[in-house]
């Protein structure tokens, strides 16, 4: 059967360097300040392309009714991810998705797309990986350099909490967003910018990130939603507006021509959206802070953009700023939260005064007068009281600030807290985002990850609860779980006592008392077991938290008789252990029978390795790739193995997982790792494994076998406790695409979640000598596609004169480009190379196409003569100062 396409797992990589120019260049070269041109009123963030494709259909609508420059940051060009549209992978995939991603944003008018250069190392949902492989004081510096230099008024980026199956480089790039739209504009954050090369803190005005709400089709999707935050400032876009400038087309069609471009993720096939208007819906965005004043109730297609590239509607001054900040953002009912109101304008506004607005039953006191605001900020604070009966949970506080020349709304999150909260102890990941959160003042971020703990079906596990005293008094009272049927704790509550602004917490032992209860995916509510935590204190109403449990599949893996003969068969006798169902849907299109795909597995082991069984039952059969693409196993019929050694580890940099494709082009299986603790061929990242299959003829499916020495994991196993996952990828094209994923232990993303995996014991394991129980470091991968080789991006930064990559200018004493016009002869390109100083030279000759490249090395300051494969289209050079900084320049040449 046809099926959907996934997208590729990795958040992929490009296709084809096929596509148009974007019009002639006049010579240029890039200026040490940035020209107009290079200016932008959004700025979108994201880790790879495609991530800004979800939002063009809203992007689109503000370049075409009014008028904003939006463009593009990608933090990497995607060169670790899957391409279905080739065998390249690599830097030169990046530079192929670079092509993809600027077809595909110029459908929606953004002409510019900025890259940092940094490597799209493999698919992983750990932002703190992300941040450590891409140095994130590095990379933020970068981005801080890039926002001072395109000046947005806007800035729209990803999600960045690691809401479930959330890709890290994602939530790392909503990072680098959040903390560049606030530290661009202090001059004391990387202040060597501001000294040494010319530029000027810049504050945006607005930050959002993606999604945040659900809603109906149709124009009512941008006022009916549903939050999926409490209190949170949200906007939708409707996709059903006419495109003039597409032949009436509406916006949700255009976006999706767009998505359609990026090939290599197996996008070509996505099918049309609906042509009725009134069946497309909105995109959504969530407001993390705002520098200026807006309409709350605004709700048409700008609103996001109001008051700061487009003018308040309450007739305040373009560039006025009112904002509100709080000494706190957790207050006590009975408590009191300082709240303060800023305002500055570049044209005088005299009699200004803020009102706030507040809950029924709460106090404010303060005069809220600010007098004649001008340039500099003005400020009024006002204290403000919920009652001792108010209800827990995030409150927005509104304010307008009413002037004699217009007026203007905005808001600040606060969350009234019980005397003592008790939640249940975070995921690593969650703890991580939090403490991010706080420390970098959007508090209001948290909360959007419900606390989940996983425990194997029949087992016990500790579950702890934090326990937080807010109030100015010392608390004593109770902890009670409230647990779902099939779990119990080792006492009905515990109590606790702490004093006042402290922190403490209790701990349960808990147990899955039904092993009957179905494990994954599978089990309680999309494999959340729900429960509350009560916690009483001496005052106020007792709190109430929200968290679930997670079964895992458990398994005992008996040790082998006898090595197993690897030979893609069950010999009689080789496999003693149970089956394990390998069937379960986790992503994907669900199977229409057995037949169509489902699968089972055996494990064993010998002193010196793993043995794994896999039989596949499959109705099609998939793109049988080539012997020399043993890569991204997600895009056919494949087996993905992934063991977490010790069953601790946070991430998959610290786990082994590896793709088996059961046959290719030359009859035999092949396999390697992926984004593990060593990703690569499998030869080469595991020495020793081996791997056999059979297919049946004809095809109904196929047989997997697996050796995995115990020496290539990236630690000795833990006999008691060692992570297991099967997956089983199912493909019925010959796009390579996959449609369906099915395994052991399922949950969405579950291959970058550990602790989602399967636990299995393997009795009387003795690891071999000289294995270390702290896993290796990880061998990261680390060869990014770079701006110097892109002739699009040098392009670009030659006409926009925004350096490449996020990075400075070079020195005036140290710089290069082309001297004169470029000659053209015998299909190769001459031009001469003007220099100031040392450094590198690279220079590509492009039209539509890489049709040749030269690298030269500059000693010293002088005019080299540089002859290029190639005669049409653009010569484009990058000139990387020794000193640091770079120059592009351009220079046209013909047309074939």
């Amino acid at each position: 059967m046809r099926r959907l396409a996934l997208p590729a797992l990795p958040v992929a990589v490009s296709a084809a360097l096929a596509a148009s120019l974007l019009g002639p260049p006049a010579q240029a070269a890039a200026q040490s300040r940035p020209a107009e041109k290079g200016r932008l009123d959004v700025l979108f963030v994201g880790a790879h392309p495609d991530d800004e494709a979800g939002g063009l259909s809203t992007y689109g609508q503000w370049n075409e009714y009014d008028g904003a420059r939006v463009g593009v940051l990608t933090v990497t060009r995607g060169e670790g991810g899957g391409n279905a549209a080739g065998t390249e992978e690599g830097p030169p995939l990046g530079l192929l998705r670079e092509d993809e991603e600027r077809r595909a944003v110029g459908k929606a008018g953004v002409a510019n797309i900025h890259y940092l250069d940094d490597v799209d190392f493999y698919y992983t949902v750990s932002a703190p990986l992300t941040a450590d492989v891409w140095d994130h004081r590095e990379a933020l510096g970068r981005v801080v350099r890039l926002v001072r230099q395109t000046r947005p008024k806007v800035i729209v980026t990803m999600e960045p909490a690691p809401v479930p199956g959330q890709h890290g480089n994602h939530q790392e790039a909503g990072r680098l967003a959040t903390e560049a739209y606030f530290l661009a504009a202090d001059p004391k954050a990387y202040p060597e910018q501001i000294t040494r090369e010319g530029l000027k803190p810049w504050a945006p005005g607005r930050l959002f990130n993606t999604g945040g709400a659900s809603g109906p089709s149709g124009p009512s999707c941008a006022s009916g939603f549903t939050p999926s935050a409490q209190a949170a400032t949200v906007y939708g876009v409707w996709g059903g507006r006419a495109s003039s400038r597409n032949g009436g087309r509406t916006w949700a069609q255009v976006e999706r021509d767009a998505q359609r471009v990026y090939v290599s993720q197996g996008w070509g096939g996505f099918p049309d959206v609906p042509a009725d208007p009134n069946l497309n819906g909105c995109d959504y965005f969530t407001q993390i802070h705002s520098r200026v004043p807006y309409r709350l109730d605004n709700r048409d297609a700008t609103a996001m953009l109001e008051g700061a590239v487009t003018p308040g509607t309450g007739g305040l001054p373009q560039d006025t700023r009112f904002y509100l900040t709080t000494d706190t953002f957790g207050v006590t009912p009975g408590g009191e939260v300082k709240v303060t109101a800023h305002a500055s304008s570049p044209k005088t506004l005299r009699k200004a005064k803020a009102k706030l607005d507040v809950p029924a039953g709460w106090t404010v006191t303060g005069s809220g007068d600010l007098g004649t605001v001008g340039s500099s900020e003005r400020t009024t604070t006002f204290t403000v009281k919920p009652p001792a009966q108010a209800s827990y949970g995030r409150v927005r506080l509104a304010a307008t600030l009413s002037t004699a020349n217009g007026t203007g709304q905005n808001v600040a999150p606060v969350e009234v807290r019980a005397p003592v909260t008790g939640v249940q102890q975070p995921l690593p990941r969650v703890e991580d985002f939090d403490a991010w959160a706080a420390r970098n003042g959007v508090p209001q971020l948290t909360g959007r990850v419900k606390r989940v703990l996983t425990l194997g079906t029949g087992q016990s596990r500790e579950v702890r609860v934090d326990l937080s005293n807010a109030s100015a008094s010392a608390q004593s009272g109770t902890v009670k779980l409230d647990l779902p049927d099939g779990f119990a704790a080792d006492a009905a509550s515990k109590p606790y006592r702490l004093e006042a602004g402290k922190n403490g917490s209790v701990a349960f032992t808990v147990r899955n008392t039904d092993a009957s209860l179905p494990t994954s995916n599978q089990g309680g509510a999309n494999g959340d077991y729900d429960y509350t935590i009560t916690t009483t204190g001496s005052s106020g109403a007792p709190d109430v938290q929200k968290a679930a449990l997670e079964l895992v599949p458990v398994a005992e893996l008996p040790k082998a008789a006898a090595a197993p003969t690897l030979d893609g068969k069950e010999g009689a006798g080789e496999y003693t252990g149970s089956e394990l169902n390998l069937s379960r849907l986790w992503e994907g299109t669900a199977c229409e029978s057995a037949a169509d795909c489902s699968a089972t597995g055996k494990v064993t082991w010998t002193d010196d390795a793993l043995y794994v069984l896999v039989k596949v039952r499959d109705d099609k059969q998939g793109t049988v790739l080539g012997a020399d693409d043993c890569k991204r196993h997600w895009r056919s019929d494949s087996v993905e193995i992934a063991i977490d050694p010790r069953g601790d580890s946070e991430n998959t940099s610290t786990t082994f997982k590896t793709g088996v494709f059961p046959v290719m082009s030359d009859g035999a299986p092949c396999f390697q790792r992926d984004a593990d603790q060593h990703q690569g061929p499998g030869a080469e990242t595991a020495p020793g494994m081996r791997v056999a299959a059979t297919v049946a003829q004809p095809y109904d499916g196929y047989t997997v076998e697996a050796k995995i020495p115990f020496t290539a994991l990236p630690a000795a196993v833990d006999p008691e406790r060692m992570g297991l996952n099967i997956f089983v990828y199912d493909s019925d094209t010959q796009d390579k695409t996959g449609q369906t994923r099915i395994g052991w232990s399922t949950w969405g993303g579950v291959q970058g979640d550990p602790y989602r995996w399967g636990l299995t014991t393997l009795p009387g394991h003795t690891p071999p000598a000289g294995m270390p129980t702290t896993p290796r470091p990880p061998v990261m991968p680390t060869d990014a596609a770079a701006s110097v080789n892109s002739p699009q991006s040098i392009r670009q930064a030659a006409e926009t004169g925004i350096p490449l990559a996020g990075g400075p200018a070079a020195p005036r004493d140290a710089t290069g480009r082309i001297d004169g016009r470029p000659v053209v002869s015998g299909g190769s390109t001459t031009f001469r190379l003007r220099a100031t100083g040392p450094g590198t030279a690279y220079a590509h000759v492009w039209d539509g196409k890489v049709l040749g490249t030269k690298k030269i090395t500059v000693t010293r300051a002088g005019t080299t003569t540089v002859t290029v494969p190639g005669a049409t289209g653009y010569l484009a050079v990058a000139f990387q100062a020794e000193a640091g900084g770079t120059a592009s320049s351009v220079a046209q040449l013909g047309t074939r």
